[in-house]
């Protein structure tokens, strides 16, 4: 035969009948209909790689339980798991094809992994893809399985696997403030609330507090992923484990956790399991805190770089572009924009993903495909958000200190610090005094005769001011003057 002669397609054939299936492809049949089925949301399951690399683990891990409980030979369940290795190590990747959003609960990808596995396999085994009278997608490598244990299991282990780089993504955001935490200790700025001045701080204090609360949403993004270790491999249709081994259960997540490296469990009742996506709502909650409280730094660093002339001016961003096509030398905070708009999405995807739960009928959720979607693409969005972040904005912050210690001097918000010394009413009084007239807060309190420069000075020190040094001694109220409070 010529090379022209050579066939460029192959046959398949389901219960609906035959198609031609590309000859080059490690597809088959289930996942041409499905191609046909689903145009929807044009984005194959590999752009989740770590979705793939899940489903081949369980395919891997069942091939090795179903050669150990006595189901499976051992030629079979070698080249099903040496296929599904190639598949983990990053192989075939791009024959991952049917859509992300698809009808089915999930079964046109467990076939899509089926049949891709199987003809990789049959591929080692120096056989013809599609020669399934050797190596059958379904009795072989879906051997004691179901769509409904495979599909939510691996998108909870593909989980499991994303959310690793997502958190270490978030740890060096985390520290990359808290280096800017040191780098700003000592500047001193006035604190704002509800958008009004309020009482100094330092900058170093700020973003020790960004910090902060990337940490614990690091703590809590840990916690809600347990939830999602409890699997029901071996529940196969509905829980009840038709067509599955006794033995079966156990086997495969002995092998699934040592492929994983996860702290997986069997639940307990498999047929609650089937149904219950529950653990998928508890973690995209998290996954939204997460994003909104990322958002909020977001703005926050828009608002304190505002200007720079007439905005607040407090700190730099580096500059990532040109910012207008009209105006010359304008500079947006472009990277604090996109993290923003990620979070919108999460905010979407999390909305998506609590519908999906809820519309779950009796022994199964067939909404699975959207849910893994939603929380693949936040996870994907928000690390890429993180980096960028990191990267191409907070480490390369500068403060404007000359700008801060200006509005710190000129701050009628120091007063509070006197407070303990002069009474709330004469503080008052000295703060529209200095607004009203322009004065130093300070020399209106020693020209009052209040306090000496010296207990005005080392009460408004930069250190006492931003609470790094504390009062420890007894403080002594003194009553103003009524001309004093008066005004």
């Amino acid at each position: 035969m010529s090379l022209d002669d050579t066939p460029t397609t192959r046959t398949e054939t389901d219960s609906l009948g035959s198609l031609e299936i590309p000859a080059d492809a490690y597809w088959g049949i289930h996942t041409a209909r499905a191609l046909e089925n689903f145009p929807v949301s044009l984005r194959p399951i590999s752009v989740y790689r770590d979705l793939v690399c899940a489903l081949a683990m369980v395919k891997q891990a069942s091939a090795r339980a179903n050669l150990e409980i006595g189901v499976l030979d051992a030629e079979r369940a070698d080249l099903i798991d040496r296929a599904a290795q190639r598949v983990i190590d990053g192989d075939f990747h791009d024959q991952f094809v049917v859509g992300v959003v698809q009808g089915g609960a999930g079964t046109s990808t467990n076939m899509n992994a089926n049949e891709v596995i199987t003809n990789i396999a049959l591929e080692l085994a120096g056989r013809p893809k599609g020669d399934y009278a050797y190596l059958s997608p379904i009795d072989h490598t879906n051997r004691s399985q179901s769509t409904n244990d495979v599909y939510p299991t691996a998108i909870k282990v593909g989980l499991g696997l994303d959310l690793r780089t997502l958190l270490e993504e978030l740890d060096l955001l985390r520290q990359s403030f808290l280096a800017k935490a040191v780098e700003f200790h000592d500047v001193l700025k006035v604190g704002r609330t509800q958008l009004q001045d309020a009482v100094p701080m330092t900058l170093g204090q700020e973003f020790h507090g960004f910090a902060t609360t990337l940490g614990e949403d690091h703590a809590r993004l840990t916690e809600n992923a347990s939830l999602l270790y409890e699997i029901n491999m071996g529940a196969t249709a509905i829980g009840t484990g038709i067509t599955t081994h006794r033995d079966y259960g156990a086997a495969v997540l002995r092998h699934l956790r040592d492929i994983t490296a996860l702290d997986l469990e069997t639940a307990d009742d498999l047929v609650e399991s089937t149904s219950d996506t529950g653990s998928f709502m508890s973690f995209s909650s998290s996954l939204k805190r997460n994003a909104i409280k990322l958002s909020k730094i977001s703005n926050d660093l828009r608002l304190l770089s505002s200007g720079p002339q007439a905005g607040f001016g407090e700190i730099n961003l580096p500059a990532r572009q040109a910012g207008s096509s009209i105006m010359p030398g304008k500079v947006n905070p472009v990277i604090p924009e996109v993290v923003n708009q990620v979070a919108f999405s999460v905010a979407g995807a999390d909305l998506t993903v609590t519908m999906a739960v809820e519309g779950g009928q009796l022994q199964l959720n067939a909404f699975e495909p959207i849910i893994a979607h939603s929380l693949f693409q936040s996870i994907t969005w928000m690390r890429r958000a993180m980096r960028t972040l990191r990267v191409n904005c907070v480490d390369g912050i500068t403060a404007n200190r000359e700008r801060l210690g200006a509005m710190v001097g000129a701050s009628v918000g120091v007063v509070t610090a006197l407070t303990p010394f002069i009474g709330y009413a004469a503080s008052a009084a000295l703060a529209k005094a200095a607004l009203l007239t322009g004065h130093n807060v300070g020399d209106l309190v020693v020209e009052a005769g209040l306090m000496t420069r010296e207990e005005v000075d080392k009460q408004l020190s930069p250190a006492r001011l931003s609470g790094l040094e504390t009062i420890t001694a007894a403080i002594p109220i003194v009553q103003p003057a009524d001309s004093i409070v008066e005004g």
